[in-house]
């Protein structure tokens, strides 16, 4: 399953090959009209927490911790739901996870893909 779930900006292009387009951020992306975004679905409950976003500030050098507790995140009642949609989608093909962060691969996008990819 892992080929079947990619990451990447919100803002580059995608084709139809990438599969579906799942914005995993919890707010919207500035500079990004709605209508012009062709997402396929908005889960903004899988994104991490508030608090959690607002004390990585996108640190690379927190970024193991925020793994960590991403991770955990995932797996309580506030983002079972949008997680589970997620696992099933993948199930069923291509997933493209889209994310407004410029160092995606410090993301809770590439988080997401990798917790993916692992058996629940």
């Amino acid at each position: 399953m892992a080929e079947q779930i990619t990451y990447r900006r919100v803002d580059e292009e995608t084709a139809p090959k990438d599969g579906k387009l799942m914005l995993v951020d919890r707010v919207w992306p500035r500079g990004i009209r709605k209508e012009d975004a062709h997402l396929d679905r908005w889960l903004r409950g899988v994104a991490p927490s508030s608090e959690l976003r607002k004390w990585y500030n996108h640190a690379p050098s927190r970024f193991p911790e925020f793994r960590r507790r991403y991770q955990a995140e995932l797996r309580d009642a506030g983002h079972r739901e949008a997680a589970e949609q997620l696992r099933d989608l993948a199930a069923h093909g291509k997933l493209m996870l889209l994310t407004a962060t410029k160092d995606v691969d410090h993301s809770q996008a590439a988080v997401l893909a990798e917790w993916l990819t692992k058996k629940p």
